[in-house]
C-alpha cells in the first residue's frame, strides 16, 4: 500500500486505528477451541466485526511462532484472508521486529513481502534498526512496502538504551536512530515506532521527522492517552497509526466476543473521527 493509498484510507474511514492481533490460545473464548484452527477463527471474527472501523491489523509474530507449525498456519491464513477478502481496505503490519546482517535481512524481507516465497505478503514489517543501514535496506527495496523502525518504545526497559545521551552531540540514542535512518529511506516507505506512554516526547520527535508516519502502541491496556498522542503527534496527513490490542480483542471471552470487540473499536474510532474533523 502506498502512502497516498494509506492517507486516503484514513480519510475515508475517519480512523487511524490499528488492531493488534496478539492472539493467545489461553485467552480466546473456549467454544472456539473445538474448531480446527481456533486462532484463525478468532482472528477472522475480530476482523469481520471491525473492518470498517480500523485502517490496520498487526499480528504479533510471537503469539504464532510459539505454537510452531500450527501457529504459522494460522498466521498465514490470517494474512491471506485479509489480502483476499479485504484487499485495499486495510494496511497489514507484520509485528516481527526483524533485523540482522544484510543477507539475513534479505530473507526476512522476502518472507514478509514476497507472496511467492511465504504466501504472506504484508504491507509493512517492524524492524530493529540497531545493526545499522545494511540490516534495514533490504526491507526498503520492495515497492509499496514499508519498514517500521523501532525508535522510542513503550516498555519500561526502553530507558536502558534508548534514552542514553551521546557524548558527541547530547542527542538521545533514539534521536540518533531518527536522524541517521532518514538517509536510508523516506516518508513513502519508512515509519517509526513511538510508544503512547512516551507521548511527551512526540513534540520533539515531530521536529526531526515531521512527515513520517508513526506507529503508536500502548493506547488501551498499557494506559497511553489517545488525546495526548494526537496533540503532539498529528501532522497534516494524520501521520499516526495508533494500535490497541488487548482492550479490543479480549473485551469479552463469551460467544459475543466479536460484538464486544466491535464496541471497543467503535469507541476509539469515534474519538479519532473527532480528532480528524478539524483537518477536513
Amino acid at each position: 500500500m502506498t502512502r497516498h493509498e494509506l492517507i486516503s484510507l484514513i480519510r475515508r474511514k475517519r480512523s487511524f486505528l490499528c488492531i493488534g492481533l496478539d492472539t493467545d490460545l489461553k485467552k480466546i473464548p473456549q467454544h472456539l477451541l473445538n474448531s480446527e484452527d481456533p486462532i484463525f477463527e478468532f482472528n477472522k471474527a475480530i476482523i469481520d466485526a471491525t473492518i470498517d472501523l480500523t485502517i490496520a491489523y498487526k499480528p504479533n509474530f510471537a503469539f504464532y511462532e510459539s505454537l510452531g507449525e500450527q501457529g504459522w498456519k494460522s498466521l498465514t491464513r490470517t494474512i491471506q484472508y485479509l489480502n483476499h477478502a479485504y484487499r485495499g481496505e486495510v494496511f497489514t503490519i507484520a509485528d516481527a521486529k526483524r533485523g540482522d546482517i544484510g543477507n539475513t535481512s534479505t530473507q526476512y524481507a522476502r518472507a514478509m513481502f514476497d507472496p511467492d516465497t511465504s504466501g504472506m505478503n504484508f504491507d509493512a514489517v517492524t524492524v530493529a534498526p540497531y545493526m545499522g543501514e545494511d540490516s534495514v535496506k533490504p526491507f526498503l527495496e520492495f515497492e509499496g512496502k514499508w519498514a517500521i523502525l523501532l525508535a522510542l518504545t513503550s516498555n519500561k526497559g526502553s530507558d536502558d538504551f534508548q534514552m542514553l545521551h551521546s557524548t558527541e552531540n547530547s542527542r538521545c540514542f533514539y534521536e540518533e536512530v531518527l536522524h541517521t535512518s532518514q538517509s536510508w529511506g523516506d516518508s513513502s516507505n519508512m515509519m517509526y515506532v513511538v510508544g503512547a506512554t512516551k507521548a511527551e516526547n512526540l513534540k520533539d520527535i515531530r521536529k526531526i521527522v515531521p512527515d513520517h508516519f508513526l506507529l503508536i502502541p500502548g493506547v488501551g491496556a498499557q494506559g497511553g492517552s489517545l488525546e495526548e498522542v494526537a496533540l503532539h503527534g498529528l501532522n497534516k496527513d494524520c501521520g499516526l497509526i495508533v494500535n490497541s490490542s488487548r482492550s479490543i480483542i479480549y473485551a469479552s471471552a463469551g460467544m459475543d466476543f466479536a460484538e464486544n470487540a466491535r464496541q471497543e473499536a467503535k469507541k476509539l474510532q469515534l474519538q479519532m473521527a473527532g480528532i480528524l474533523t478539524p483537518q477536513t
